[in-house]
């Protein structure tokens, strides 16, 4: 595993520097002036011009990268143009309702995911996989943001059950902070697990088909102990797989879903630092989310290679 990992780092490297580079050029494309937003849209040119000297705006766009990346490096991330505080600051208020939202999130993506592929991929219930596979495909088809907005008008309002908007820290009052954090967790990881779940359901009809259940079953194993270990341990080597690519499109929907029930994490961060043309606080959160997921994809092809011995037998 650890000559896996040694391999990967320059890949690794490579991808941060090219992201780095995608991230700081993404911002400028957009229209408008971060300069002019500050000095604000009547401001003299002399005031606009001393915002931009004094944001460093009037260097060449190579200075300016090249100034950036020297602070990633050592760890200064830059302060907010629009603020004035520090970005890692800003990341440090707003990443742990993030971080709340995605771990809950990703827990029922992964449980429903492969719960519903397990009961999809079940050859002894035709009904049960019928149910599975409309269920599924009702999921599929409801984006987050509208799986949101109907449990806000069902939990949140027509039957007050849960809090409509909001958000209260785990660390805080765990009790009460569940509370908050259940809607939209759920509007998150719905269409996301019925995706895991599709997967895992084709993966275990597909290795009902291969010669090692057949030798599992002329070894006398019953169907369940065959079904348990080895239809469905190999099958969740791509339940693995669809998890760790999911949680990228988990953490862009965590913005839409912070905006529908009103919390104050990343996701909000983003969109009012794009708004107002806040480049540096831009820059870190899109080279942020492209480290998660490469991250994500190392530990996803670890756990793939410790499920399935197939990949860990084509590797060597």
């Amino acid at each position: 595993m650890l000559t896996f990992l040694l391999r990967r780092l320059p890949s690794l490297a490579a991808v941060l520097l090219a992201s780095s580079v995608i991230a700081f050029s993404l911002p400028r494309l957009a229209p408008g002036d971060p300069a002019v937003t500050i000095a604000g849209p009547d401001a003299a040119p002399e005031a606009v011009a001393a915002v931009r000297d004094a944001l460093g705006l009037d260097q060449s766009l190579p200075s300016q990268y090249l100034h950036w990346l020297g602070g990633l490096l050592t760890g200064d991330l830059g302060t907010s143009f629009t603020t004035g505080r520090p970005v890692t600051e800003l990341l440090a208020d707003r990443a742990a309702s993030t971080v709340e939202l995605a771990v809950v999130a990703a827990l029922l993506m992964s449980l429903l995911g492969i719960g519903l592929g397990v009961l999809g991929g079940n050859r002894r219930s035709p009904a049960v996989r019928a149910v599975v596979d409309g269920v599924s495909s009702a999921l599929l088809a409801a984006p987050p943001f509208l799986t949101g907005l109907l449990l806000v008008l069902a939990l949140g309002i027509a039957f007050p059950v849960l809090p409509a908007g909001g958000e209260v820290s785990l660390l805080d009052d765990p009790v009460i902070g569940i509370q908050y954090l259940i809607m939209p967790a759920v509007a998150l990881a719905l269409p996301q697990a019925a995706a895991i779940g599709r997967l895992v359901q084709t993966e275990m009809r597909r290795n009902r088909g291969e010669e090692f259940v057949d030798l599992a079953m002329a070894k006398g194993l019953s169907p369940a102990q065959v079904t348990r270990r080895h239809v469905l341990r190999t099958s969740l080597g791509t339940g693995a797989v669809a998890i760790g690519l999911r949680l990228g499109e988990l953490l862009a929907g965590a913005i839409v879903v912070e905006a529908v029930f009103a919390r104050n994490g990343l996701g909000t961060l983003a969109v009012t630092s794009m708004a107002s043309r806040d480049y540096l606080v831009v820059q870190v959160l899109v080279l942020l989310a492209v480290a998660v997921a490469a991250l994500i994809q190392i530990l996803t092809e670890l756990v793939l290679a410790w499920l399935d011995p197939r990949v860990r037998l084509g590797a060597s």
